[in-house]
């Protein structure tokens, strides 16, 4: 399962405004940023976790989830021994490990980014890139080539990922051994699956840039495209929702 890959519906979620969906994703990582305490941050994870749930796409995030984990482990760690607040934890003779701040700050850190991140990684699995994309233009009037730029990154995530598995199925093939534990042998293994995506990349960007050029991308604007991205009241209501959590969030979790 690609973790980016748009995931069709007819949930609330679905219904809204790309333009809606991405503020209301960018308020919630806010919300999240600004809340300094540990336990809301994971009501803010389990929050997310139960609208997932109502637009069908709980699976998902619990693998995303997952994965955001292995970055806030990395956070915490970093937190847990370069923290020096509060009184000591752990001391190894004369030898402060880690402290009752180190710990606190860390806990925060690697929740927060959990909670702040997953509603935007959320965000492509209900939103089509075209979608979001024209909305950009047509509501934000964001000049269309920056707009095509942000999602054709995103776009081709999948594809590099996808591309990448299939290079390193080609290699072990070959019999390259990347199941080896040896940290030095692994890094060194790098170059023969990093080398071959490199080439396939700057191919297939040629491709793009010579296909979009045939299409006429200098051309497009704001009245190009056909389809009409009008605002509704589920999408003020959602606003008005975040506006409401990001103040609760400063009044009472600050």
């Amino acid at each position: 399962m690609n973790l980016l890959n748009y995931v069709p519906g007819n949930s609330y979620l679905h219904k809204l405004n790309p333009v809606t969906k991405l503020l209301a994703a960018f308020m919630y990582g806010i919300a999240a940023i600004i809340c300094n305490n540990v336990f809301a941050e994971i009501g803010f994870i389990i929050l997310m976790l139960l609208i997932s749930a109502s637009a069908k796409i709980g699976k998902r995030a619990l693998l995303l989830t997952r994965n955001l984990m292995l970055l806030g482990l990395i956070m915490f760690v970093i937190q847990l021994f370069f923290v020096r607040d509060g009184r000591s934890l752990v001391v190894i003779g004369n030898v402060t490990l880690f402290t009752t701040g180190g710990l606190r700050s860390a806990l925060l850190l690697s929740f927060r980014v959990i909670a702040a991140m997953l509603p935007l990684m959320l965000l492509f699995a209900i939103t089509l890139m075209n979608d979001l994309c024209n909305a950009m233009v047509k509501r934000l009037y964001l000049p269309y080539r920056y707009a095509f730029i942000v999602t054709t990154a995103f776009r081709f995530v999948p594809i590099f990922a996808s591309e990448f598995h299939d290079i390193q199925d080609a290699q072990k093939a070959r019999g390259v051994d990347f199941d080896t534990k040896n940290i030095f042998r692994k890094l060194k293994l790098i170059a023969p699956l990093c080398v071959p995506l490199l080439v396939s990349s700057l191919k297939k960007v040629d491709v793009s840039a010579m296909s979009a050029e045939m299409r006429g991308f200098e051309l497009r604007n704001r009245r190009s495209g056909f389809k009409e991205y009008p605002f509704k009241i589920c999408d003020l209501i959602t606003i008005l929702i975040m506006i409401a959590i990001i103040i609760l969030t400063v009044i009472f979790l600050r």
